[in-house]
């Protein structure tokens, strides 16, 4: 059987497991004398890493406070390129992984951001390639950790937008799932969520390849598992942090959905966190797309395989929607969607990179009864 032509890139080298994040420090200190921390405030174990890093090279830290936004990047490029880094260490969850991919790109650019960046800007390539990324992951949600691009936030558009690279793949990410295994209920739950749907949306996609759905179908039903188990209090760390893994890989090489489409446009405008975002959207627009593509159609049989997957521990796939707003997570409304911004967010959803590769176009009247459902 052919296949159309296809590619597969990611990071220059994965290293997963429990411990090795002992292996960081020294595989950054052999490449560099110049490093740059970027890092959560929560992530006690920063410090270890900071202190092991100091030993044999310059160490700056920023500490990175919520999910990047432009104003604030400038400036800590104006700080950082004081500093000259040879080399980036972010550590954290995906905004502090945005952050330092987000650095890495622009210290050495000779232009301001937007001409690098997607929807606001110009969307050209990087002039200068980014500084080397070392990217350790302590949530098991955004998958950062192997994508070439950050997500940057432009509050004065209402909107969060791509800064996007095929050089931005993190030279080196070490997956430990040991950091993520303390994470509170509520993070687990968004995170967790978010890790489902990377694995979910890709293996629908319209550019799903032989390798991404290779990935997906191992990490869906894993991911499902794995999702119930942390938020109910047992030790299934692992399994979440490789599908989170596995979810990175894929969206990298076979593009997302309407439920990226939508995260993008209400995160941007609201504020509200990605990953309870996409809990709420990812049911509606499960049935959404189920109802619109062709009954027979390889497409429709490939959400019918997701929807069983989700059966056989949700009891339903009303069941996932169902089991996760018992454990807290919060409506759209309460995310800040409204009657009155509906509209937008589905137009500007449908304008989106990520919509693009849904597998059917929903139509704006249709994501609008998405968004009242979610």
């Amino acid at each position: 059987m052919s296949h159309a032509p296809f590619g597969f890139a990611t990071a220059g080298a994965i290293r997963f497991g429990r411990g090795v994040l002992v292996e960081a420090a020294p595989w950054a200190l052999a490449r560099a004398r110049r490093i740059l921390v970027v890092r959560s405030a929560s992530v006690a174990a920063a410090e270890d890493l900071v202190r092991a890093l100091s030993e044999g090279a310059e160490v700056q830290v920023i500490t990175a406070r919520g999910e990047p936004e432009l104003n604030s990047l400038n400036a800590l490029c104006d700080r950082a390129r004081g500093f000259a880094p040879e080399m980036i260490v972010a550590i954290g969850g995906g905004a502090a992984l945005d952050t330092g991919k987000a650095l890495a790109a622009l210290i050495p650019a000779p232009h301001g951001a937007l001409r690098y960046l997607e929807v606001v800007g110009e969307g050209k390539p990087l002039d200068r390639a980014p500084l080397p990324v070392l990217a350790i992951p302590t949530t098991a949600g955004t998958g950062s950790e192997v994508t070439r691009n950050a997500v940057i936030g432009i509050p004065e558009a209402g909107r969060k937008v791509s800064l996007r690279d095929p050089r931005l793949y993190p030279a080196l990410a070490v997956v430990d799932p040991e950091l993520a295994a303390g994470c509170p209920k509520g993070i687990a739950l968004a995170s967790g969520l978010d890790a489902v749907v990377q694995v979910i949306e890709p293996f629908i996609s319209g550019r799903s390849n032989p390798m991404t759905d290779a990935l997906c179908r191992d990490a869906i039903p894993r991911g499902l598992a794995a999702l119930r188990q942390v938020v109910e209090g047992r030790d299934s760390w692992d399994d979440m942090a490789l599908t989170s893994l596995m979810g990175g890989l894929a969206l990298a090489n076979a593009g997302l959905g309407a439920v990226h489409g939508l995260a993008g446009v209400i995160g941007g405008l609201t504020g509200a966190a990605h990953g309870a975002i996409c809990g709420a959207a990812l049911v509606p627009v499960l049935h959404a797309n189920h109802a619109a593509l062709p009954e027979g159609s390889a497409g429709r049989a490939r959400i019918d395989w997701v929807i069983d997957r989700i059966a056989e521990i949700y009891g339903s796939l009303d069941g996932l929607q169902g089991w996760a707003r018992d454990h807290g997570l919060p409506r759209l409304p309460d995310l800040g969607v409204t009657d009155e911004n509906r509209a937008m967010i589905a137009e500007e959803a449908r304008r989106s990179s990520s919509y693009a590769a849904n597998p059917v176009d929903l139509g704006t009247q249709c994501l609008i009864g998405v968004l009242e459902q979610g």
